[in-house]
């Protein structure tokens, strides 16, 4: 896509490729896995947790690219700094999901889980306007390059995609944590609507094309 440079950190802003989502799986697994809503939909209280999250990134990274839903993602070499996966208005990926995806899921995060994903999927799509629009679904930099304006570029970059496409009328974004809302709202997102989900209150943020 891009050259990127930020405070001495150098790298490329490229759509991710097969051979990237390996990487890009370990970086949303460290990013996610002592996430509050993370933690109560795969059951941290329970054996095997970091097994269920680890398999439920993998699930999910496969359907989008399997659907052809945008991963893009900063990189050094063949370093991944950070990774941001969006999902296209229109593209039917949402709480219907894949058949092969929820056999996945239920055989590997199991039902419980699977369910409580479908289910915050299918509270978000309800909460959002009734317009084509993009999802935020995944956002992460790795750790040893947070704080250096590599999530700044990967909300760049979401923008950049919003703005290539004539039909969307922007991206909405869910978080659970306030310095998450913050980050998004100074960069132009506005509240939209709060919704609870594994009995975790939480907001839908929304970025309008205009």
């Amino acid at each position: 896509m891009t050259d990127v440079a930020e405070q001495n950190i150098t790298g490329e802003l490229v759509y991710l490729v097969a051979e990237d989502l390996k990487a890009a799986a370990s970086l949303l697994y460290q990013t996610y896995h002592d996430d509050e809503l993370f933690k109560r939909i795969f059951r941290a209280e329970k054996p095997d947790y970091d097994k269920r999250l680890r398999a439920a990134i993998r699930e999910d990274l496969t359907s989008f690219w399997e659907s052809g839903q945008p991963i893009v993602g900063i990189k050094d070499g063949d370093t991944l700094l950070g990774v941001a996966c969006l999902t296209r208005p229109g593209a039917g990926f949402g709480p219907d999901r894949f058949w092969h995806w929820r056999i996945s899921m239920l055989m590997t995060a199991g039902f419980l889980s699977t369910r409580q994903v479908l289910e915050k999927e299918r509270r978000i799509q309800q909460a959002m306007p009734d317009v084509p629009y993009h999802m935020l679904a995944f956002i992460a930099v790795s750790p040893q390059y947070q704080h250096h304006g590599l999530g700044q570029l990967l909300v760049k970059a979401a923008d950049t995609l919003l703005h290539e496409d004539n039909e969307s009328q922007g991206i909405g974004v869910y978080v659970t944590r306030e310095d998450y809302r913050e980050f998004f709202v100074k960069r132009g997102y506005q509240p939209l609507a709060k919704i609870e989900v594994a009995e975790l209150p939480g907001e839908i943020l929304f970025h309008s094309r205009d």
